[in-house]
């Protein structure tokens, strides 16, 4: 498995663009995929520079409804004229920052065709990926036989979780959703993770895991985690280091290897590598991760 940054709120070279955003490019044995489409269209500009050709990702996913991950979004849709985006279907209700900034996605696109609004999880190992032009695995002048079908070389599911039992407390950050025209704490219904498993390996992609770090290993205990922790309104320097040096110790009791970024916190993420050592990476834009 192959994963590439195209966008994260650091850069590993001062040739790439950042934002604070995130996206991702995830090739498996069968698929091609976009995790995230960063906050503008320098992802795009990110993926040009790193070799990756977005118009043949043949399956897109966005993590959660908020604007730092899908305000690439119509971007994608113009390159790439295939991929279904598969969203939780409470992705476009309309989302706060703690300071009160909309941070909704653009409700222009709900309407695209392209989108698939999941309800609750779905296993995309089941559903065949989207042809591209230069997708070859069809052979028309056979007998008969049926090539057209992708040889299943990993499984990947799609889960939101909400009707999970939350160990650990789940905090809002002061993000807000619109209920009612009122302004009620997030409860995150719109949040999915992507759950790879190939060659033995468990491997979960999470956007920001704003149900919580920890939830969330609990529920999958994967072998790698690729993703945000939402620590960054942790300050390590007050009384919040209690909170993270928990944390930290639940997470480096669990086998597993995690590669993190975007809303983990720059000076959180070295407070962790205390605990965690090696088991801990820092994934900056531009970076090549393989599994």
């Amino acid at each position: 498995m192959k994963i590439v940054m195209l966008m994260e709120n650091t850069v590993c070279a001062q040739s790439f663009a950042c934002e604070h955003g995130l996206s991702m490019y995830i090739e498996t044995g069968a698929r091609k995929i976009l995790f995230d489409m960063g906050a503008s269209e320098q992802f795009a500009e990110n993926a040009h520079k790193l070799g990756v050709d977005l118009s043949k990702v043949d399956t897109a996913i966005l993590s959660h409804g908020h604007n730092d991950h899908g305000g690439g979004l119509a971007t994608f849709l113009a390159l790439n004229k295939q991929a279904p985006v598969y969203l939780q279907k409470e992705a476009f209700e309309k989302h706060g920052s703690a300071d009160g900034r909309d941070i909704s996605l653009d409700l222009k696109l709900k309407t695209n065709p392209r989108l698939h609004f999941v309800d609750a999880e779905i296993d995309l190992s089941t559903l065949p990926p989207a042809p591209t032009s230069t997708d070859n695995r069809t052979d028309r002048t056979n007998t008969g036989a049926e090539t057209d079908k992708p040889v299943p070389t990993s499984k990947l599911h799609l889960y939101n979780c909400n009707a999970n039992a939350c160990p650990y407390p789940v905090h809002s950050y002061g993000l807000t959703k619109m209920v009612n025209v009122r302004l009620v704490p997030d409860d995150f219904k719109h949040e999915q993770y992507l759950l790879v498993e190939e060659k033995g390996q468990r491997v979960l992609f999470s956007g920001c895991s704003h149900k919580g770090i920890l939830n969330i290993m609990s529920w999958f205990k994967p072998d790698v985690l690729v993703g945000g922790f939402h620590f960054m309104k942790l300050d390590p320097a007050t009384a919040d280091s209690k909170r993270l040096e928990e944390a930290a110790k639940i997470l480096a009791g669990c086998h597993c290897e995690y590669y993190t970024c975007h809303c983990t916190g720059q000076a959180q993420f070295a407070f962790l590598q205390k605990y965690l050592g090696s088991q801990l990476h820092y994934a900056a834009a531009g970076q090549i991760i393989k599994l």
